[in-house]
């Protein structure tokens, strides 16, 4: 799962105003950002097997660290207090949203990916449904949309906020459909640096986005003074 993953992110600030959408963005992915560095130091493994599932040729035969159970909840532990800690309200919503963002990752993966999420040595789960396009193309599309309704209903827009917004969703929209599609990765090497750069690329648009929506109560009062 790509962009479906940034579904939670987008009705997570819904939840939580006063956390910055690039963050959440940041957040949802945070498992396959260290994964993608964990990749080029060699300590986590991926091959590229073409034709492995329809949605993806990736055989995830070895990532314990960022992806199986016990170091997706750290990893949700230690965002979630990171972030919290940089705020100066709410820092317990703000750390159980943040947490719960990082965490979605995991169980959004766990409906698509083969078995290959660690639950402890020699144990790995996922259900599959990588094997189908049909069916999880339109579940990531699905994540996206409902997180984007949530976004688009609670934060209300400046002006053209609102027409910013969802060209933004239909790039994301694109982006997915063309991953879906097009051609598959070179090497594991080239498949993490290339999902460093649209994770940061995406959280970027997404703070230029957040941009356009009206502030918190708190901010604006704040600003005001």
């Amino acid at each position: 799962m790509f962009i479906g993953h940034y579904g939670p992110a987008l009705g997570a600030k819904a939840a939580v105003r006063q956390v910055p959408l690039w963050i959440l963005f940041i957040a949802v992915q945070w498992m396959d950002v260290v994964w993608s560095i964990l990749v080029l130091l060699g300590i986590e493994k991926v091959r590229i097997v073409p034709g492995l599932m329809e949605g993806s040729a990736l055989d995830l035969y070895y990532m314990p660290y960022t992806h199986g159970l016990a170091g997706a909840l750290a990893l949700s532990v230690f965002l979630g207090a990171v972030v919290a800690t940089l705020m100066h309200e709410n820092r317990r919503a703000v750390f159980f949203i943040v947490g719960f963002c990082v965490f979605s990752h995991w169980l959004l993966d766990l409906v698509v990916h083969r078995p290959d999420l660690w639950i402890y040595d020699g144990v790995k789960v996922g259900f599959g449904l990588w094997r189908w396009i049909w069916i999880s193309l339109p579940l990531e599309l699905i994540s996206l949309l409902i997180g984007a309704w949530f976004y688009a209903r609670t934060v209300p827009a400046r002006t053209y906020g609102n027409v910013v917004f969802w060209v933004f969703i239909a790039l994301m929209a694109g982006l997915e459909i063309y991953a879906a599609f097009g051609p598959e990765p070179v090497s594991p090497q080239a498949e993490a640096r290339t999902a460093l750069f649209a994770y940061g690329v995406l959280a970027l648009v997404a703070g230029l986005v957040d941009l356009t929506r009206e502030p918190t109560l708190q901010i604006r009062t704040a600003l005001s003074k």
